[in-house]
């Protein structure tokens, strides 16, 4: 019996790859106007950020500075120069993704009609940044507490812990809860193996999830699954 529901925010709730594919591509035109590879940034930019990301996860370095290797690294592959200033260079790219931060248009409706669970969100990212994204998108208040790695004791996806301390915050035992996301690693098998239940949110139609495992297209979609599970 599905007991709580957890939602999975960046590729989700939110859009996360068109707000970071415009932030990152007017970051290199404003710095190189009619850069030979601009059709490239955003895919280059995403390429960076899960390495990055799992080192700092990984506790190998801080939040500032796995987004300062960030931009040395895209920097290097496009040949631009490195900012001198290298924060306030992420910092301008992040302002500008800021301004791409919306909800997919099926979020709202999908928590709307899951209310009846005790609701949250997991994901990978800062506490400050993912709990700004909940209020820009319209969801503070409505889909229960943003939980991330440093709120559940340095767990971050698909780290079982992560798995286990979430439904705990929702007062449940993970057998009771349900995980909705993107991410085949870390919002469907990490989860299923910490005893948790899942489901792939295929926007794109990639294809076929795992055998066992549900998928759906669309969050329009969830309600129904979650009264047949």
């Amino acid at each position: 019996m599905i007991g709580g529901i957890l939602f999975d925010l960046d590729g989700t709730l939110m859009d996360h790859r068109s707000a970071a594919d415009a932030g990152i591509t007017a970051w290199v035109s404003a710095r190189s106007p009619g850069h030979p590879r601009l059709a490239e940034a955003g895919a280059l930019w995403e390429a960076l950020e899960e390495p990055h990301l799992a080192a700092w996860h990984a506790g190998e370095c801080s939040w500032q500075e796995q987004r300062r290797r960030r931009v040395r690294a895209f920097c290097a592959e496009l040949e631009l120069a490195v900012p001198s200033d290298v924060d306030a260079a992420f910092a301008d790219f992040a302002e500008r993704y800021r301004r791409g931060w919306t909800a997919y248009p099926d979020a709202a409706g999908a928590v709307a009609a899951s209310a009846a669970y005790r609701l949250g969100v997991l994901t990978n990212g800062s506490q400050a940044m993912q709990e700004a994204k909940v209020r820009a998108i319209g969801l503070d208040g409505r889909v229960g507490p943003v939980l991330t790695g440093e709120v559940l004791d340095g767990h971050f996806k698909p780290s079982a812990g992560s798995y286990t301390r979430a439904a705990a915050a929702l007062g449940l035992p993970p057998e009771e809860v349900l995980l909705v996301g993107d991410d085949l690693a870390k919002d469907v098998l990490g989860p299923a193996a910490a005893g948790m239940r899942s489901v792939w949110l295929d926007r794109h139609g990639i294809g076929r999830p795992p055998a066992g495992f549900p998928r759906i297209s669309s969050l329009a979609e969830l309600p129904d699954l979650v009264t047949s599970l």
